[in-house]
């Protein structure tokens, strides 16, 4: 009861005081289309895809149609989305879906390489961990002080057995737009040295490889977690150069627990879900009918003049930096300002405590993050301390993330705020 009492407060305190949400990059809200699209499909049209009956059938044609949505969108074809849970799931999938599938075919995954970098979202760094516990070889690309990957770094790690590189499109916690075109192009290079097996070779992709030679022009392949990209950031796959790219819904003012994997025609994948085979085999289960109708209005609401609302939002963004550069000078800005996702302004404040900080904003009705949600036990945010190599920078962060409602006139009442807080932490202090 105690439980239920504290949310009810909650909801009462939203109501009644004024609520900024800042933070958008750990979850968005839902638009009010979404949410009526997924409606039918709670308790009106709620039959199992996988049933013959009418129903079933019906559930199934939605299922499709949502999937062409989500295709028109990427501009590729509907047999490459998977739906899956999330951002979460979808990393998983893209690297553990590629190792069960080597391993299927006799590769020992102690002759496996793989490059990531050391700003990643946990859901594709701790998948990299667990790779190395079994014996896999990862390396992990440093970023400048800008938060950004060179190319010519990631061509020098490239090894013939080198199975998968996976680089996020943009940064949660410091929102930097990795060059993935370039990367891409480093790929493609490295692919164009290997040796192309003959048709006659027995070194083919689908059978066992000699040593450690897994040259035979497919890999290696690349991986974008693009769950940040969403709402701000070219989605058009035949650009991008990417084999295989995550996105999820609640990034992108869309439902919790939906999300896609794309999975460019060609790539072997192995299911980490077994049962009824559905989606193509790789991820089984009851297709989640609401949540995937939701996501893909999702999808088409969020691209709808996307390239109009980038802009429009990074003359907020600025704004707001200006502000906070005039009012506490002391601050500095992790990461660099071009290059980075439009809604996103990560800082860091000398002699605060960041955690005390956004709680004392947060009695003010202001919501903002000292870094990823998924690191809430962290000490530090690592992803600042790899950019910055200073600890206490990696301490004292704050990440803000605006949304496509935000207004100057509620930044600069946060800036207000901020100001003041920031002042008592250090009257305090003394």
């Amino acid at each position: 009861m105690r439980e239920f009492a504290k949310a009810e407060t909650f909801i009462y305190d939203a109501v009644m005081k004024k609520v900024i949400y800042l933070d958008n990059a750990s979850t968005t809200s839902v638009r009010p289309e979404v949410i009526l699209a997924m409606k039918p499909y709670w308790s009106e049209n709620f039959g199992n895809p996988s049933a013959i009956t009418k129903m079933g059938v019906l559930a199934k044609q939605t299922i499709e149609k949502s999937r062409q949505t989500v295709v028109e969108t990427l501009f590729r074809r509907p047999n490459e989305i998977i739906f899956t849970s999330g951002g979460t799931e979808s990393n998983n999938l893209a690297i553990f879906g590629l190792v069960n599938y080597l391993e299927r075919q006799e590769r020992k995954i102690s002759s496996l390489h793989f490059i990531t970098t050391n700003i990643e979202h946990s859901s594709v760094t701790e998948c990299f961990k667990e790779l190395e516990r079994r014996g896999a070889k990862v390396d992990y690309l440093k970023v400048n002080e800008q938060g950004l990957v060179e190319p010519k770094d990631l061509r020098k790690l490239i090894k013939p057995n080198t199975v998968l590189v996976s680089i996020g499109y943009a940064n949660n916690e410091i929102g930097t737009i990795q060059p993935i075109r370039e990367l891409a192009k480093e790929i493609r290079h490295a692919r164009k040295n290997n040796k192309i097996p003959s048709e006659n070779s027995s070194e083919r992709l689908g059978t066992p490889l000699s040593g450690e030679d897994f040259s035979d022009g497919i890999f290696p392949l690349f991986h974008t977690d693009a769950s940040q990209a969403g709402l701000w950031l070219d989605l058009n796959m035949n650009q991008l150069g990417v084999d295989l790219m995550t996105l999820d819904a609640q990034k992108m003012n869309g439902p919790k627990g939906a999300g896609v994997l794309f999975v460019r025609v060609g790539v072997n994948l192995s299911p980490i879900i077994f049962g009824g085979g559905q989606e193509k085999g790789l991820r089984s289960g009851t297709e989640n009918v609401p949540l995937i109708v939701g996501l893909a209005k999702t999808f088409e609401l969020a691209r709808k003049d996307w390239g109009k609302k980038n802009k429009k939002m990074k003359i907020i963004r600025d704004y707001f930096w200006q502000k906070i550069q005039t009012k506490i000078p002391n601050a500095i800005l992790n990461g660099g300002l071009e290059n980075r996702l439009p809604n996103n302004l990560n800082i860091s404040i000398p002699e605060i405590n960041s955690e005390f900080l956004v709680l004392c904003l947060d009695e003010a009705g202001i919501f903002c993050s000292t870094k990823s949600s998924c690191e809430r036990d962290a000490e530090e945010s690592f992803v600042v301390k790899a950019l910055s190599r200073e600890e206490w920078r990696a301490q004292t962060s704050l990440r803000f993330s605006l949304g496509e409602n935000t207004t100057k006139k509620e930044l600069d009442y946060v800036v207000n705020i901020l100001k003041n807080e920031v002042e008592k932490q250090k009257l305090a202090i003394f």
